[in-house]
């Protein structure tokens, strides 16, 4: 038999809190083969990202590790920080979850992609560059000639995944760690991402670790499963068998509350309110924003002539590939960004010209759920801290009362009260997303602009969030634009559904009519690029969408 790659064997690790000690990971053991990918999966919090951040020795001082990691015949844990240097982005690498944080803001992602090259081949600057472009063209980023001299805030998010993945496959390493690959990419790209992979596992043998909540990513490229849950494992299995036949509980309740493309139908009764009673909370008219070039560059427009409003009570879910515009229409939307031409009317309010004084009592009527939540909650202050700020700006609750509504909003959203004396850094990308919608939620808003509310959640908790959403706008009868690659989540929650490309609005009709009989061959192919979580149907799928779109390259 073929020698692992990657082993983990017996593996413990506590971290030490103000607190007292956390056990976030308890006598784990797997192990994953040259040309093998191997899935992860379980709820946020359950060791996942931990057990496998051990493997390239990325856990912070305070971690106590007990056991063995090892890489191929090295032993990981037994390594100088200067050996682990030399091995980490050349014989293992990691795509991390959150690209926001994990690419630097001073340097433009092409000297990045570079700086591994030249770090682990002695390639030159020119050489590197040249091959950078090479694998932005590969993980499927737009005019790669051009962005390769951006800077990471000048993508959008699911550009810079693809700017992690790029260096992360930069050397051809033995082993990749994939943490949440995915999370933030489109159903178009996220094919494409996973045909990467299969290729890069194919083509040079590398082993994958693929740490992951969506199980249609899971039926679609893993070979086998590992299911953890409070930190230990508690099932492994062949990718066929776990989906089959699972054999523990909490395997069953995980695959049964994943959204399928298909059963929107079943739970929307109606529309979300009747015509006669609509009221028209969002107004966009002709919206067009244009971002200037830098020197010797033409202006980039980022959304083009776009219409559409969201009634009171209503969800509209805006869809479409990575830098399509959605982001930036949510931000015009939230009054975040300031658009080129057009107008924004919130209550009957155009608020595209307004002044910062004029918009300041106008935004406790917006909840914003940013789509990195790393980024978005101020580092210095605490879970609970975040969350009151604003009612603290807005002076709706102070003392008790305002501790109280606190506790309140961590409850709703399925975090422990405890969590609020805590710092963002120390949770995990799910219970941070979490946090950021309580947030969003604490003033009540009339509109609630969520811009990739679930896509660092796992499937269960994913769940009971979007069930609570739904109760709560039935409760508060908020307008919701609602911004997502995830048509499945999309279909659970929508009302209508606007589909953008390259910033125009191709489509635009109820969840039915756009999901399940699209008139355009855009849309077309992003319901046909979404995983389904079943193996045997997915990998029929992928070869019928193979003859009928092409082979995804």
């Amino acid at each position: 038999m073929t020698d692992a790659a990657l082993t983990i064997e017996s593996l413990s690790v506590v971290f030490a809190t103000d607190s007292g000690p956390v056990d976030a990971v308890s006598d784990v053991s797997f192990e994953v083969f040259p040309g093998e990918v191997l899935a992860i999966v379980g709820e946020s919090g359950s060791g996942k990202s931990v057990s496998s951040r051990s493997a390239m020795g990325l856990l912070p001082p305070t971690a106590r590790v007990r056991g063995l990691v090892r890489l191929g015949s090295n032993e990981i844990t037994s390594m100088s920080e200067r050996e682990l240097t030399a091995v980490r982005g050349g014989a293992i690498s990691m795509v991390f979850q959150e690209p926001g944080s994990a690419l630097d803001p001073l340097f433009t992602v092409g000297f990045q992609i570079g700086e591994a090259l030249r770090a682990h081949t002695g390639m030159g600057r020119k050489a590197a560059k040249e091959k950078a472009v090479e694998l932005l063209r590969l993980v499927g980023l737009p005019d790669p000639e051009q962005r390769v001299d951006f800077y990471p805030h000048e993508l959008s998010g699911g550009q810079k995944q693809r700017v992690v993945i790029a260096i992360a496959i930069a050397c051809e390493p033995k082993v990749i760690i994939a943490d949440e690959p995915t999370t933030a990419l489109d159903v178009t790209v996220q094919a494409e991402i996973l045909e990467l992979l299969r290729d890069l596992r194919d083509r040079i043998g590398s082993a994958i670790v693929l740490i992951t909540h969506n199980m249609g990513v899971v039926a679609d490229l893993a070979d086998r499963v590992v299911v953890m849950k409070d930190g230990r494992v508690v099932e492994q299995a062949p990718v066929d068998q776990l989906f089959a036949s699972p054999a523990q509980d909490y395997t069953r309740a995980l695959l049964a509350a994943v959204p399928h493309l298909g059963t929107g139908d079943e739970l929307h009764k109606g529309p979300a309110v009747a015509e006669s009673e609509a009221e028209a909370v969002l107004e966009i008219s002709h919206l067009t924003v244009e971002f200037p070039g830098a020197i010797g560059r033409p202006a980039f427009k980022a959304v083009d002539d776009v219409s559409l409003s969201i009634a009171r009570g209503e969800t509209v879910g805006l869809v479409g590939e990575s830098g399509s515009g959605k982001s930036t229409i949510g931000r015009c939307v939230a009054a975040l960004a300031r658009p080129t031409s057009g107008s924004i009317r919130v209550l009957g309010q155009d608020i595209t010209a307004m002044r910062e004084r004029e918009l300041r009592p106008i935004r406790r009527r917006f909840g914003f759920v940013f789509q990195d939540p790393a980024t978005s909650m101020n580092p210095r202050l605490t879970v609970g801290e975040c969350v009151a700020e604003p009612l603290i700006v807005h002076k709706v609750a102070k003392g008790q009362a305002l501790r109280d509504k606190v506790d309140r909003l961590l409850d709703d959203v399925q975090l422990p009260r405890a969590t609020a004396a805590r710092y963002p850094h120390e949770l995990s990308g799910g219970q941070r997303q979490r946090a950021s919608l309580a947030r969003a939620l604490a003033l009540n808003p009339d509109l609630l602009v969520a811009d990739e509310p679930t896509s660092a959640l796992d499937v269960s908790v994913q769940a009971k969030v979007l069930e609570l959403f739904e109760q709560l706008q039935q409760e508060n009868k908020f307008a919701c634009l609602f911004i997502s690659h995830d048509l499945a989540v999309v279909d659970l929650l929508a009302d209508r559904v606007a589909v953008l490309r390259n910033g125009a609005l191709v489509e635009l009709g109820t969840r039915s009519e756009i999901l399940r009989n699209p008139t355009q061959d855009y849309t077309r192919r992003l319901v046909a690029a979404v995983p389904v979580p079943d193996p045997v149907e997915q990998r029929a799928r992928r070869a019928q969408n193979a003859a009928l779109f092409g082979a995804i390259t």
